[in-house]
């Protein structure tokens, strides 16, 4: 985070990022009081705005101690980064970083790099829940993460150069790229199993678990999810299109188990029976689907990995794949014999 970002708490209400002259801005106006408490990079903790030399001066009045901070701890921010992402069918995600800063990523994710940038392996996230832990919870947070199908290693891409350098990731099968900024979701984004791709450092990449009978019976790739909390930009990746719903308070959707990406925790996920016993047994799109009640945002898939493979699996079989027939003939096995 540079310098010039700030958090403002009012009340119990918090505020930002906002910029050096944003929050003079609002002193001006009178929407942020001599009672406020703000936070940012040269600020490490909750701290009186009264206290701090660059917005003191703003204030032309004395006044009593301001009241207690915002309740829970300051919140984590991760790494301001920049990024493009390139692609259509097959996208990669570049991303520059200025001297210090970090990305973390997937193991296999990595596309390529400049000479500055420095690559590091390390248990759990890197986040700074984890490395406050120790050795254990860095152990602790890559155990879990065995847990969604990945490794218990991630990789850290730090700019150890004087310059902006970049490194860049790419997608593991044809489908989107899609950034998310956290800051904008509270904070947490939940998702597929396998959906992260990459995030700025500071992000962390968790587990959580799914409460819901159903879900957790029922839900396949549902029942324990991707859990990315912090305040910065993370890259999720899904198949085929994407699209993303905003639902309202009380708005339901249903969908195929495989077609949910990710959502916001407050939206609530379950999984019900399709009901019907013919359309159970015979309609082809299994026993149960997804179901999401707003309020809150939601992104889909047209093409999840399993059905892609799913589908793979049973042409190939249907072809003779490996058994030295005509594959790439249009009358596939019924051509001559060897």
């Amino acid at each position: 985070m540079h310098d010039g970002l700030w958090y403002i708490g009012i009340n119990g209400q918090q505020q930002g990022p906002l910029g050096t002259q944003q929050v003079f801005e609002l002193i001006r106006t009178g929407q942020v009081t001599p009672a406020a408490y703000v936070y940012g990079q040269s600020q490490p903790a909750w701290t009186p705005i009264l206290q701090v030399p660059t917005f003191a001066t703003a204030f032309n009045t004395a006044t009593p101690p301001p009241p207690p901070p915002p309740p829970g701890p300051a919140p984590t921010v991760a790494d301001v980064i920049d990024f493009e992402v390139f692609g259509e069918e097959m996208q990669f995600v570049e991303i520059t970083l200025d001297p210090g800063e970090a990305a973390i990523a997937e193991a296999g994710a990595f596309f390529y790099m400049d000479p500055g940038i420095k690559m590091e392996t390390i248990f759990g996230d890197g986040s700074a829940q984890a490395q406050q832990q120790g050795f254990m919870g860095k152990l602790l947070s890559g155990a879990k993460r065995v847990l969604t199908g990945e490794s218990l290693f991630m990789t850290i891409f730090g700019n150890g150069a004087q310059q902006r350098q970049k490194v860049a990731f790419a997608a593991p099968y044809p489908g989107k790229i899609i950034p998310v900024d956290l800051r904008q979701h509270g904070g947490t984004l939940l998702c597929q199993k396998d959906a992260f791709l990459c995030a700025a450092k500071g992000i962390s990449v968790g587990i959580a678990w799914n409460k819901k009978v159903g879900a957790g019976l029922f839900g396949g790739e549902g029942f324990i999810l991707q859990k990315l909390e912090g305040q910065g930009l993370a890259f999720v990746h899904a198949g085929g299109t994407i699209v993303s719903r905003d639902l309202a308070a009380g708005e339901t959707l249903r969908l195929d188990t495989g077609c949910l990406v990710a959502f916001e925790p407050r939206v609530n996920y379950d999984i019900q029976w399709v009901g019907g016993f013919k359309s159970a047994l015979f309609g082809g799109e299994g026993l149960f689907f997804a179901t999401l009640t707003g309020p809150g945002r939601v992104w889909l898939q047209s093409l999840p990995f399993s059905r892609l493979a799913g589908r793979m699996l049973a042409a190939a079989v249907a072809a003779g794949f490996g058994r030295g027939s005509d594959e790439g003939s249009a009358i596939g096995g019924f051509g001559m014999g060897s």
